[in-house]
């Protein structure tokens, strides 16, 4: 019987959506984080009869035919964008992306990660990095004696110092943006790379070719609806055990065809 086979592909993807759920809601605190969502789509058709078959000696048509269908399968896990409320923290190096667009990132490998987490911290050399360590382009270093940090709006870091009335211009953060946000791969960390799927990203000074502007002293909260990811969860908790109902049903079909006499 396909129905097992049909069932058990039911089950799959309902587990799936599970771990989806169970990861977003996971990461309910991570700052900056987008939910993620499952796509399915159904599976191949078995045509035992195609529409549009002469049925008869006449030429008559079947207007339908008959299609049996042979299951779900797993399409995408895209990242639902969105933004949610900005918390203040009052740290002068948390910043908040308003809108559109990706803090840059240096990675150990060479290779170019991106971020809306803004909780950046000073290394022992003074460089701008994120929580992990990794270097924010263009690599800004903040002088030791520097008794406070501004960064405005439009990304313009300046450096207080106690022996000087004027700030100090140290460098110019920007943001990254890609035609195709939902096809950066995602590495963990709260970091993305550029994929074929995204298309090569383009850089500009935030509030720019509409990109968003920086927020010194906030962070971006997680976009996770906790009410919507627990409806989500029971959906897929009810559609796991529908098909496992069916699994059930089938086997019973199959114990009393085995017991005709």
């Amino acid at each position: 019987m396909k129905a097992l086979q049909i069932a058990a592909t039911g089950m799959a993807a309902q587990q799936m959506k599970v771990d989806v759920v169970s990861n977003n809601l996971a990461n309910m605190s991570t700052t900056g984080y987008n939910p993620r969502r499952a796509d399915f789509a159904d599976l191949y058709y078995q045509q035992v009869t195609r529409p549009g078959s002469i049925s008869a000696a006449d030429g008559s048509m079947l207007p339908t035919g008959v299609q049996i269908g042979l299951g779900v399968r797993p399409t995408s896990v895209s990242v639902v964008q969105g933004q949610k409320s900005l918390d203040p923290t009052g740290a002068d190096l948390d910043l908040a992306i308003d809108g559109n667009g990706y803090i840059e990132v240096q990675l150990p490998s060479g290779q170019t990660g991106y971020t809306r987490d803004g909780a950046l911290k000073r290394s022992a050399d003074g460089l701008i990095v994120t929580s992990d360590g990794f270097t924010v382009v263009p690599g800004l270093t903040i002088p030791s004696d520097a008794r406070g940090i501004t960064i405005s709006p439009s990304g313009e870091v300046w450096a207080d110092f106690a022996d000087r009335v004027e700030p100090e211009l140290l460098g110019q953060l920007t943001l990254s943006a890609f035609s195709n946000e939902k096809g950066l791969e995602a590495i963990g960390s709260n970091l993305f790379v550029e994929s074929p799927a995204s298309g090569p990203a383009f850089s500009a000074e935030p509030g720019q070719d509409g990109l968003g502007t920086l927020r010194q002293g906030y962070l971006e909260s997680s976009s996770v609806d906790a009410v919507r990811e627990v409806t989500e969860l029971i959906k897929a908790q009810r559609g796991y055990e529908l098909n496992a109902k069916v699994i059930t049903a089938v086997d019973q079909m199959l114990s009393a065809t085995t017991q005709v006499r």
